[in-house]
């Protein structure tokens, strides 16, 4: 296996998993993993250290540009979407109603493993910002679950 098809295979799972989290459409998602794989070949420097973080804030970067775009709807959660239960199906609702900047922070912290300082650098904020985001998100996660009929999420 070359390069190319080392970086792809090693990284198109967690790409799309992060990508969902933040835009909530399987199609989207998909079209931004492409995106971040295309603008790898074309732009990436020939010196990188790091690929994988590479792709991560390209990634990012144009997960967020693809939600500012007007046209952009809510899509519901995914039917196929793996949960185990009715219960863990509720809870992927709920973290569905998030707004997709808190979805983010969540699933690259606690899914990615990512540190506060690397979500920080990936996402081109302060880690104290980050770190505002973490906090708020469980907040808003926990009031979700606690009253699923509570309204008012979006910044």
């Amino acid at each position: 296996m070359d390069g190319w098809e080392e970086l792809v295979t090693g990284n198109e799972n967690r790409l799309y998993r992060a990508a969902l989290a933040i835009l909530g459409d399987p199609q989207e998602a998909e079209d931004a993993v492409q995106d971040a794989f295309l603008k790898y070949l074309e732009k990436a420097p020939a010196n990188l250290v790091d690929p994988a973080a590479w792709l991560t804030r390209v990634l990012v970067n144009g997960c967020k540009s693809r939600l500012r775009l007007k046209w952009r709807q809510v899509v519901p959660l995914p039917e196929d979407l793996p949960a185990q239960g009715p219960q863990e199906r509720q809870d992927l609702e709920e973290l569905w109603r998030l707004p997709p900047a808190d979805r983010a922070a969540l699933h690259l912290y606690y899914y990615e493993g990512y540190s506060v300082r690397e979500i920080a650098r990936l996402t081109a904020q302060a880690p104290g910002t980050v770190r505002s985001r973490l906090s708020r998100a469980r907040q808003r996660l926990r009031a979700l679950l606690e009253d699923p009929e509570e309204g008012g999420l979006v910044p």
